[in-house]
């Protein structure tokens, strides 16, 4: 009986004593650079379904390993994350990874955003003059080897909205009323400029340059407007506005018009579900007072702009705008020659390097 447990006890020692050999082997294999640690190559990222709370981000994220064998490491995982402007927009990762020998491997991962990032991110967007800088991370660590690399991925995304809201275009504005002149008012000129941002709103000061035509003065008491992304009211309503022209005079007038930063979600799904492309509309109106020539208060259309707005922020496609530009450049870290991927199936948490196909 004593005998046995001896026995017992000899083998349980042997054992752990292997794998203390096997575990120390492979953290001394790796210190003398017998093994190399693997790492992340390449990030490649695009949008899946997109519904009115949530957008899902898939990734393939690319890891090379080094080493002449398949490996499965026990606590090798993957964290991934995306951050625009600073603000965290997603996190994401993998563990109980395998790669394969000598090369690169790809691995999956889906990662959802909650929608209500968007605003957050859009105020830094127009705040930093239309400008995004998406950061992307995703390191590889392995508890076995006690080592984490972090590459990053880096790209600028660049918009021009309020560029649609500047024109130098001469036209005359009319309206089919009785009483009002032909034109009632030239439209010389508008401007816009990016106001206060705020966490409710976005304001956009506007400018118009009118002049008067007819031998008797045009007074202003008010300009209206609406504001559409995609069929998506962003922003409607009116300002108190009161400027009179008198005849033969050139007068500018000013307006501060407001987007609604809480219809951001909205519009988010649409210009996702659009491939990214978003259709501007603003249509201004002016209330105008013609009791000068025996008219009432009327109104008349001020000004419209229609505008096309593409975003490539992943830089999936070259990027195309009619109306704003997008551009950047990505920087990952610089991949291996050896071109072959696989996608591997998560395999559970090992405690010891397992090899895949012969050892030497």
């Amino acid at each position: 009986m004593l005998g046995g447990k001896l026995a017992t006890a000899t083998a349980i020692k042997a054992v752990v004593a292997v794998l203390g050999v096997v575990s120390v082997s492979v953290g001394g294999a790796w210190a003398l650079g017998i093994i190399g640690a693997p790492s992340v190559v390449g990030v490649d990222n695009g949008f899946g379904p997109v519904n009115e709370s949530t957008t899902t981000i898939e990734s393939e994220i690319t890891v090379n390993n080094p080493n002449p064998f398949g490996v499965r490491l026990g606590g090798l995982s993957i964290d991934y994350a995306v951050e625009m402007n600073g603000v965290r927009m997603a996190t994401g990762g993998r563990e109980g990874l395998g790669l394969n020998a000598s090369g690169n491997s790809t691995i999956p991962v889906t990662t959802l955003m909650s929608n209500d990032r968007i605003p957050p991110w859009w105020t830094s967007h127009v705040a930093n003059g239309e400008n995004t800088t998406l950061v992307i991370d995703a390191s590889i660590h392995s508890d076995l080897l006690g080592r984490e690399f972090n590459p990053q991925v880096t790209r600028n995304v660049n918009t021009n909205i309020i560029g649609g809201f500047n024109s130098d275009e001469d036209r005359p504005i009319d309206i089919d009323e009785p009483a009002a002149p032909s034109p009632v008012l030239w439209l010389n000129s508008t401007s816009g400029s990016w106001g206060e941002v705020s966490n409710d709103t976005t304001e956009i000061d506007t400018a118009f340059e009118l002049y008067n035509p007819n031998p008797t003065p045009i007074a202003i008491s008010e300009i209206g407007y609406e504001i559409r992304m995609n069929n998506v009211t962003m922003g409607a309503g009116a300002t108190d506005s009161t400027v009179t022209i008198r005849p033969g005079e050139l007068e500018t007038v000013r307006a501060t018009t407001a987007l609604q930063n809480e219809n951001l979600d909205e519009w988010w799904v649409s210009h996702l579900r659009n491939d990214q492309t978003t259709r501007l509309e603003v249509e201004f109106y002016a209330r105008v007072d013609l009791s000068a020539i025996g008219g009432g208060t009327i109104e008349i259309p001020l000004d419209s702009i229609e505008r096309t707005i593409e975003t490539d922020i992943f830089g999936q496609e070259s990027a195309g705008d009619t109306g704003g530009s997008d551009g950047g450049t990505t920087t990952p870290t610089p991949a291996d020659d050896d071109t072959t991927t696989a996608t591997p199936t998560p395999t559970e948490t090992d405690t010891l390097l397992a090899v895949d196909g012969p050892t030497a």
